[in-house]
């Protein structure tokens, strides 16, 4: 039996929650697959627990454990589950979700459609009330923001697959031949919005991401950070919006939209003020100028030249039209 799929699933002190999502992944009815834990220097036993459930295995679904002596963030432990990945098709995700009978065939089916797909987003369900979506896709707009629109509204509107602008890396599939020329996740996000910088990268590059209905699961959210609005959280999509927006925008589009950038700035400001979080998202800001700044952020820079510049006004127009989606929710 081929491994067809490998399932990375990166863990830092997920404790509460690794064990019920290996129990949901072994489940499933079809089983060629691989499941890869990586851990990120987990302080509280969560890794010891599922390795002694869950042994190192040769039979399906295979399971292997990865783990680092120091944290690393999310993106490098995605980047080293890929790299040991034996499959052509690649799965992340997070260890706070429980997923559903068919989430690994729905996913392998949908990216299988087209050679042009470089992702494909399943429906994450809230773990508390799975009637609400907790996420159909992501998108990013000419305000600088990225958002979920689907973010607590009802899951039966999100029934049909559709186009987004990147996948969510708490449960998505990529091609890893694809994931290996563009670069792969950026290790210097740690964390946050690495998800929107290699969709964004992929789209440059001619690729498309979408969503799907067929493969489904819950998700708790904000297990490792703890909130959905915290200090680490705010600061670090702070910085790393800076990065992505220096590494995937040509000067012409950050010229045109600079004053929409600037906006969108002072929006976030205002809100992150209200919710006590004003010094963190500054103290983002900060870094992120510093972040674009140096030999090695020149070098992540997409080179725009291989980017046909009717792409670049094709994405630019996709920019500007989610402002309309961001300010009118679905």
């Amino acid at each position: 039996m081929n491994t067809r799929v490998s399932v990375v699933i990166p863990n830092y002190n997920g404790k509460a929650y690794l064990g019920a999502c290996m129990d949901a992944l072994m489940s499933q009815s079809v089983r060629s697959f691989e499941v890869i834990v990586v851990d990120d220097a987990s302080t509280d036993g969560s890794m010891e627990d599922v390795m002694r459930k869950y042994p190192e295995n040769g039979a399906y679904p295979k399971t292997r454990y990865l783990r680092h002596a120091r944290n690393r963030g999310f993106c490098a432990s995605v980047n080293d589950g890929i790299a040991a990945a034996e499959a052509e098709y690649v799965i992340l995700l997070n260890n706070d979700t429980e997923v559903e009978q068919g989430f690994v065939e729905g996913l392998w089916q949908e990216i299988r459609r087209d050679g042009r797909i470089f992702s494909v987003a399943a429906a994450m369900l809230s773990m508390q009330d799975p009637t609400l979506m907790d996420d159909a896709g992501d998108y990013y707009c000419a305000l600088g923001w990225a958002f979920a629109p689907a973010k607590d509204k009802p899951a039966y509107r999100y029934d049909r697959r559709r186009k987004i602008f990147s996948a969510c890396g708490g449960a998505a599939i990529y091609r890893k031949s694809l994931l290996q020329e563009i670069g792969g996740f950026d290790e210097r996000h740690f964390a946050y919005l690495e998800d929107v910088d290699i969709g964004w990268r992929a789209k440059l590059q001619g690729y498309v991401n979408y969503y799907t209905p067929k493969a489904c699961v819950r998700h708790a959210g904000s297990a490792s950070s703890g909130s959905r609005h915290n200090a680490f959280k705010v600061k670090l999509t702070a910085r790393n919006n800076l990065y992505l927006l220096y590494k995937n925008m040509p000067f012409w589009q950050a010229a045109v939209n600079f004053p929409l950038l600037l906006l969108g700035i002072m929006i976030k400001l205002l809100f992150f003020i209200k919710k006590g979080l004003g010094r963190a998202y500054l103290a983002g800001l900060w870094e992120g100028f510093g972040y674009c700044r140096g030999q090695e952020a020149k070098s992540r820079r997409v080179d725009f030249k291989t980017v046909p510049f009717g792409r670049q006004l094709m994405l630019e127009g996709e920019l500007l039209w989610n402002i309309l989606r961001r300010i009118w929710p679905e």
